[in-house]
């Protein structure tokens, strides 16, 4: 049996490949969701032997069934938000401990110590429902950080225009992160030149706010913060882990977490590093569900594995779905 011991403490691509394949074959036989979809693939368990070879369940699979490779009780539910009427993902978490390792090591991998930072959280749209696993997150690396300054903020922007400046202003690490709408709605209300704080934005503007590229999205948060980069998180409902971009939209993967960008034209094959495609995601703290998942983010993958995400098919542009239905 694989340990979160061996998930947490990959140091080379050959390990890393070795334990996808095993947690493969492990999917394969205690997943009936993800076995049943290998086998309409005609793909066999014995017959892969490398991570290429590997089938990725489609994430719309998240929305229809229920996907765990475990017996054991679920533990904690993981929602998707949707307007009312859309069908919206669930992760049934049968170990949170995995959850929890994944997200701690990932941010220490990242950013160092938790302790160093004072954490303020501009969750609008996640805070105000339930089963957000970016909450659960983020609730915890406020405790963790031990800083009495650390917390959520709802509405209260002036309050939290007076702590960031007070905090950023006394040499404090500051993690201030934020839905992007919310951020832009900060920086409307009072313009900053912050010296210690990273601003980390979330992604996605939840109908709030018209979508615009990143490139302008960026230069408008510098620009209000006063900060030369904008720092992102890229993680899902589905996953339990995360990857994490210091600036310019290029994301990088904890050990454990990695990515291939599949064929637009042929979802089971696969481009080549620059080129663009659908991105396919290895996160291997999926034990417990699935851990190769076909998303519908479009991106472009990089030489030294890193990656960039590039928007979304629409669902018309889903080629190679009509496989995901069974």
């Amino acid at each position: 049996m694989i340990s979160n011991q061996d998930i947490f403490t990959i140091s080379s691509q050959k390990q890393f490949e070795k334990i996808a394949l095993k947690i493969f074959r492990f999917q394969y036989e205690n997943n009936s969701v993800y076995r049943e979809f290998c086998e309409f693939l005609k793909v066999e368990k014995g017959s892969v032997k490398s991570i290429e070879q590997i089938p990725f369940l489609p994430i719309q699979f998240f929305k229809s069934h229920d996907v765990v490779s475990s017996n054991d009780t679920i533990q904690e539910t993981f929602t998707s938000s949707g307007t009312t009427g859309i069908i919206t993902s669930k992760h049934l978490v049968t170990d949170i401990s995995l959850y929890e390792e994944s997200y701690r090591n990932g941010f220490s991998e990242f950013y160092g110590n938790i302790e160093d930072y004072a954490v303020l959280a501009l969750l609008q749209s996640y805070l105000e429902r339930q089963g957000s696993s970016l909450i659960y997150m983020v609730k915890d690396l406020i405790e963790l950080s031990k800083n009495e300054n650390s917390g959520f903020y709802l509405h209260n922007y002036d309050e939290l225009i007076s702590k960031l400046i007070e905090l950023d202003s006394s040499g404090q690490n500051v993690l201030l992160i934020g839905v992007t709408y919310a951020l832009l709605d900060l920086i409307e209300k009072q313009k900053f030149q912050l010296k210690n704080t990273i601003i980390m934005e979330t992604g996605g503007m939840k109908g709030k706010r018209k979508e615009i590229i990143r490139e302008e999205l960026h230069e408008i948060l510098c620009n209000g913060f006063g900060v030369t980069n904008i720092h992102s998180e890229y993680g899902m409902t589905e996953l339990l882990s995360q990857a994490y971009s210091l600036g310019n939209g290029i994301f990088e993967c904890p050990s454990w977490m990695n990515v291939l960008i599949r064929d637009t034209e042929d979802a089971l094959s696969y481009v080549s590093n620059g080129k663009t495609g659908g991105i396919n995601i290895i996160d291997l703290a999926n034990i417990n569900s699935c851990s190769f998942i076909a998303t519908q983010d479009l991106g472009k993958k990089y030489p030294n594995n890193s990656f960039e995400v590039l928007g979304r098919f629409d669902n018309s542009d889903i080629r190679g779905c009509n496989l995901m239905v069974i």
